[in-house]
């Protein structure tokens, strides 16, 4: 695609270093924001050819990508998400798919093409999208949302529950809804 620097969230984390891997996290949805593509891969969907990504019944409606906790702000973050297949062919955009996501991911096409801001959506709505979605780490289930809502708070593993607490508090100390 021509770009001479890109940025992987599994391989640009030094994870040894506990003030990195929290500057990483509590940066990662700026990163997302601020790139002009963010390519989503699908390792469990095939390429295009096999079937259309928005049939009733195709796999890239099943997609595990549409369940893990992270990829909810890859998704939200960036202005363009070029989805890929296993074998790394373009299947579509969030754009042309955003009827298709919203069935899958309950969050408004309105918001996923940009005609709204996510800060438009209340604290309620905004949860609910990840209400299904899945992490390793319990922590990752707050971590993950943190730039979904401008939430900026140091990363503690091992603190459990208690850091979906916090960003519960920190949602609570600049939110009226």
């Amino acid at each position: 695609a021509g770009y001479n620097w890109i940025w992987i969230d599994t391989c640009c984390i030094d994870k040894t270093s506990s003030a990195e891997l929290s500057e990483a996290i509590n940066s990662m949805y700026c990163y997302y924001s601020c790139a002009e593509v963010c390519y989503a891969y699908l390792a469990d969907v095939p390429n295009r050819s096999h079937e259309d990504p928005a049939g009733s019944k195709s796999r890239f409606r099943r997609s595990e990508w549409h369940r893990r906790g992270w990829t909810l702000q890859e998704l939200l973050a960036p202005t363009l998400v070029v989805f890929v297949s296993l074998d790394w062919k373009p299947l579509s955009t969030k754009a042309e798919l955003a009827k298709v996501l919203s069935e899958v991911t309950n969050i408004p096409a309105s918001i996923l093409t940009l005609e709204r801001q996510i800060r438009d959506a209340s604290v309620a709505q905004r949860m609910s999208w990840a209400a299904r979605r899945e992490t390793t780490r319990i922590e990752d289930s707050a971590y993950s949302l943190m730039g979904i809502f401008d939430i900026n708070m140091p990363t503690l593993y091992g603190e459990g529950h208690r850091a979906f607490q916090s960003l519960q508090e920190e949602i609570m100390k600049r939110s009226t809804d």
